[in-house]
């Protein structure tokens, strides 16, 4: 058979097969809306009481899981199976990872910072021998909107704000990206903070693979301090995503944007949040962060895996209070990344390191990027 009737056989199967599966397959749009309201969410929301435990900092409000306005039950748990491509090869993420750092800046973050920036390199190592191309975006958030340095002292360079100045400015020139909530981090102003402007690759306010020393610069841009505000992480990350639960109007990626870039459509998507408390403060619950991530991926769940490091004193045994029975409330972190999305794990903040937690991820991300088709 010559190729030009080979093609033309190709092409009439193809069509009797897309023409077969749009008489078979009802029409559903893949647009997922979210809405705020969760009565699983902040401590500041007057119609849903929270009290504080003295054990770990945590939340007592009501049990996301058993809501059945705004939480019903969590169907991306359910282990189902990646879909079946045929004889066709999905396209692949080719290596492309768009990953979000959400990091604390509580006052009781020093050891897990420190933990983290030392397992890092492991990460960026393991990405780079699983992941056939390896093009990261990589961008941190602290999770809040304020910038302040209250002591000048802790200004590591004279070229971007002044030792001797006077707080809480010291002298920075400071944007308002610096202000914006879900913004890159690129100038940490806390104790313990690289408290200096880290100068990227291309300007940007995110780690790409231009980078020259990517541990390097993670080093700066995480090494976002502790004494801040409560943290949002969720906030932080859905508005760092331009999925925010409630419309601000901000669009962060765009052109122009604070993350102008950073998301790509043709790139897996990987969440990381690292908080030693219960997230008490950030919009919605699990279910709603869960369906507006899928939402800024087209609706696909197998684009998506997040990675929860907090507290452990919600289970036993316990690495954060070993030997005491588990506190009776509900963490929404462990909510979310155990029930709620598809692809999740959840590990302690207490434990010695993180290094294989960080390495596992990799290796999930590398199943998952093999099957990814680009919306």
């Amino acid at each position: 058979m010559s190729r030009v009737n080979a093609f033309a056989v190709v092409l009439y199967l193809v069509g009797c097969n897309a023409a077969s599966r749009a008489e078979t397959t009802p029409f559903g749009s893949t647009s997922v809306g979210v809405t705020a309201g969760d009565p699983t969410s902040t401590t500041s929301a007057p119609s849903s009481p929270t009290t504080m435990t003295s054990a770990g900092d945590v939340s007592t409000s009501a049990d996301a899981s058993t809501s059945t306005t705004f939480e019903p039950a969590a169907s991306g748990s359910s282990g189902s199976a990646l879909p079946d491509f045929g004889d066709v090869a999905p396209i692949g993420c080719q290596g492309k990872v768009d990953v979000i750092f959400a990091i604390s800046t509580q006052y009781t973050m020093e050891f897990a910072q420190t933990r983290l920036l030392a397992a890092f390199p492991e990460f960026a190592q393991a990405l780079e021998e699983e992941l056939e191309g390896f093009d990261l975006h990589v961008l941190v958030t602290d999770s809040s909107y304020t910038w302040s340095m209250d002591d000048c002292s802790l200004c590591q360079d004279p070229a971007d704000c002044d030792p001797n100045g006077v707080p809480d400015l010291c002298g920075a020139t400071i944007d308002e990206c610096d202000y914006t909530l879900g913004a890159g981090e690129t100038f940490g102003s806390e104790i313990g903070s690289s408290g200096r402007r880290c100068k990227l690759a291309g300007g940007r306010r995110y780690i790409t693979s231009e980078e020259p020393d990517l541990p390097a610069a993670f080093d700066c841009i995480a090494r976002v301090g502790w004494g801040s505000a409560s943290p949002q992480p969720f906030d932080s990350v859905l508005a760092a995503l331009d999925h925010p639960l409630i419309e601000t109007g901000v669009e962060l990626n765009g052109p122009g944007g604070c993350n102008e870039g950073f998301l790509r459509d043709d790139a897996l998507l990987l969440v990381v949040v690292i908080q030693d408390t219960y997230d008490q403060d950030s919009l919605g619950g699990p279910y709603q962060w869960t369906k507006a991530l899928y939402a800024v991926k087209g609706g696909d769940e197998d684009a998506v895996f997040a990675l929860v490091i907090t507290t452990d004193v919600d289970i036993s045994p316990s690495l954060c209070s070993p030997g005491k029975p588990p506190v009776q409330s509900t963490n929404r972190l462990r909510l979310f990344a155990e029930d709620y999305i598809k692809h999740g794990n959840v590990e302690s903040i207490c434990a010695p390191s993180y290094g294989e937690f960080l390495k596992e991820t990799a290796a999930e991300l590398t199943a998952l990027c093999d099957q990814f088709v680009p919306k």
